[in-house]
């Protein structure tokens, strides 16, 4: 008897610690940004990045700032993978985080980046981390509300089996879609120059609001308890394609101005 009660407990314990953690777009999501930045790279920044990275693709490394997210010695950069504020409230005019957040996160490693006194290792890891996290500002839950965690507190059903709103949106759907990293970065939309110049336009802020649009979206699109199936990901997969997409844009375009 008390094995089943430990046992209980045990999976209670699990569950509940599915709801509390804050994820980001999953390694799929993340890799396919970087992909998509790869190809949008002037000769020159694509040499010096290749050099400052030696050899390791903007994919590969995109996952990077997770991974370190278990070691201790990195829990101050934690709070650079989301912003949290209302959903009537500009960044701007919102409370910061005392330790930071995803905008002065990207800040910094721009400012390291174009340091001239900055050394390699520096520049290396914050490279790494400003690919990650160029891909998060496009994970429209990643700017939400502090309340549920940036919708993990909001539980639904994906398909049958436990999920929360924000796991759905990082990788519930794009792995449901079933399509590799490089699949969905080489069938991302065909874009004109125009349209292409179009995303890049904007500061950090005006991509950040552009972002926040879309969260008050998402946070409509279910509520707690929601059976989630086909259909949400008929209407709802587009977006974070897109997204994945206006990701890569933006960081190749962020990537340029650094590098030449």
């Amino acid at each position: 008897m008390r094995i089943k009660n430990i046992a209980a407990i045990t999976f209670l314990l699990i569950s509940l610690s599915v709801f509390s953690v804050t994820d980001t777009w999953g390694p799929t999501g993340h890799r396919a940004t970087g992909k998509i930045a790869e190809k949008h790279l002037t000769r020159k920044a694509k040499k010096k990045i290749n050099e400052l990275l030696q050899g390791e693709s903007l994919a590969f490394v995109s996952t990077y700032a997770d991974e370190i997210k278990s070691d201790r010695n990195y829990r101050k950069y934690y709070s650079w993978h989301y912003v949290n504020m209302p959903l009537d409230t500009e960044y701007e005019t919102a409370d910061k985080n005392p330790k930071g957040d995803l905008v002065t996160g990207v800040n910094f490693c721009i400012k390291v980046l174009k340091d001239k006194n900055a050394s390699i290792e520096d520049k290396r890891f914050h490279l790494k981390m400003l690919v990650h996290l160029i891909g998060d500002l496009h994970q429209p839950l990643h700017i939400g509300r502090r309340e549920d965690k940036g919708g993990n507190t909001i539980q639904v059903q994906w398909h049958g089996r436990g999920s929360n709103l924000h796991r759905v949106w990082d990788e519930d759907m794009i792995d449901q879609w079933g399509m590799s990293y490089v699949e969905l970065a080489n069938n991302a939309k065909d874009l004109s120059k125009h349209q292409i110049k179009e995303i890049q336009n904007g500061t950090l802020l005006d991509w950040v609001k552009e972002s926040h649009q879309l969260t008050k979206k998402v946070y409509k699109s279910a509520e707690i308890g929601d059976k989630l199936r086909y259909r949400y990901s008929y209407v709802h997969f587009p977006i974070v394609r897109e997204q994945l997409q206006k990701g890569g844009l933006r960081l190749a375009k962020l990537l340029n101005e650094i590098f030449n």
